[in-house]
């Protein structure tokens, strides 16, 4: 067992100790440390891969993976990690979100990118504010990578927030044409950041902006792909299931792949009701101190509702290609996976449950998770 390892495992015992620690000091030391414990471990790689049973491998899109879970955007966010996750057995590797040009992040009161754990309800809240190096970086070091057969590379990005709208459109065509050019396997357009100011919104109906971006991409990118290159799009767990149909409809006319439901969620009142009543007073002082998105636990319901109506659409749609729904938001347990293969979904990602998972088995997490399950 590596250092990394004996700190997560140590660090997970003591978690529920340090959680009482007022929510103002559990939270600056829990940003802190995140960001120093991510890169130490992607430069703590296992010596040899784990291999996985052959029977968890699937094919989407004609890319084979080595398994239906791999990490959610945002946990690599500098695209560098791939051999750790190709020698745990993840099933691809997920790089981004990215912005065009380099973002720090978001900042406030004395804190970098707040994160606050919630360790009895397996859930956290965070306020990062897309923290990246930019396109451009993040592909010329995916375009560097040997590629492990069955962990394909994909890509997460996001248009500008801050940039004026034509000009951040063509900076997002220049930046799909980079991992197109960095022979990146996959691309998520991440239309679900709940931590960075936008203008738009999709609710009661979908949001025009939103649809002319969806075209825009459609035309400018799609329509000239020279090569099989999903793109799927990213959103929210909070989207509003009546607009499912549209939405599905819209993804499929435009040419898009598939759709990953979702990113972390802003519906407090939903949440709230799913946190140990010990923990309400961080939850409570990290909304109303950062806003931010909660991921997590809570989460399972809401993705596997979406997914699961989604699923059902797609049965009625008469589709000229391949159009894939992927599940993002509470998976923690096999059993999550068996629920989103019944309901149609065959990818997953994970994020606050990785951690768990690292903190109890190390770089064995993911055949603990499909195999000693």
């Amino acid at each position: 067992m590596g250092i990394i390892e004996i700190f997560a495992k140590a660090e997970h015992l003591i978690r529920p100790l340090l959680s009482k620690l007022p929510p103002e000091l559990f939270c600056a030391i829990y940003s802190s440390g995140r960001k120093k414990f991510l890169k130490s471990l992607t430069q703590n790689i296992p010596k040899k891969p784990i291999e996985l049973p052959l029977t968890l491998r699937i094919k989407l899109w004609d890319i084979s993976f080595a398994s239906p879970l791999f990490n959610a955007a945002g946990m690599f966010k500098d695209g560098i990690g791939y051999k750790l996750a190709a020698n745990q057995g993840a099933g691809a590797f997920l790089a981004g979100t990215t912005t065009s040009r380099k973002r720090p992040g978001n900042y406030k009161k004395g804190i970098w990118h707040p994160f606050l754990p919630y360790p009895k309800s397996q859930s956290a809240s965070n306020w990062l504010g897309l923290p990246n190096p930019g396109h451009s970086e993040v592909a010329k070091i995916l375009s560097q990578i040997p590629k492990r057969k069955h962990c394909p590379i994909g890509a997460s990005l996001s248009i500008s927030p801050d940039e004026e709208e034509r000009v951040a459109l063509n900076e997002l065509i220049h930046g799909l044409m980079q991992y197109e050019k960095a022979n990146v396997d996959f691309i998520e357009l991440n239309e679900s950041c709940p931590n960075v100011a936008h203008n738009h919104s999709i609710s009661q109906t979908l949001d025009q902006n939103f649809i002319k971006r969806l075209e825009y991409v459609s035309q400018n990118f799609l329509a000239k792909r020279k090569r099989n290159l999903p793109v799927i799009i990213k959103l929210s767990n909070d989207f509003d299931i009546s607009l499912l149909d549209e939405l599905i409809d819209i993804a499929i006319t435009l040419n898009f792949d598939g759709i990953n439901f979702g990113n972390t969620s802003t519906d407090y009142s939903y949440i709230k009701g799913l946190i140990s009543y010990g923990e309400l007073n961080k939850f409570e002082y990290f909304i109303s101190t950062f806003g931010g998105g909660i991921s997590g636990k809570p989460l399972k319901n809401k993705s596997l509702t979406l997914c699961s109506k989604a699923c059902e659409i797609l049965k009625n749609k008469n589709l000229r290609k391949e159009f894939n729904i992927i599940r993002t938001g509470g998976i923690d347990s096999y059993d999550d996976i068996i629920e989103s293969k019944n309901i149609g979904v065959l990818l997953n990602q994970w994020f606050t449950a990785y951690f768990l998972y690292f903190a109890k088995y190390g770089h064995k997490l993911y055949l603990k998770f499909f195999v000693n399950k």
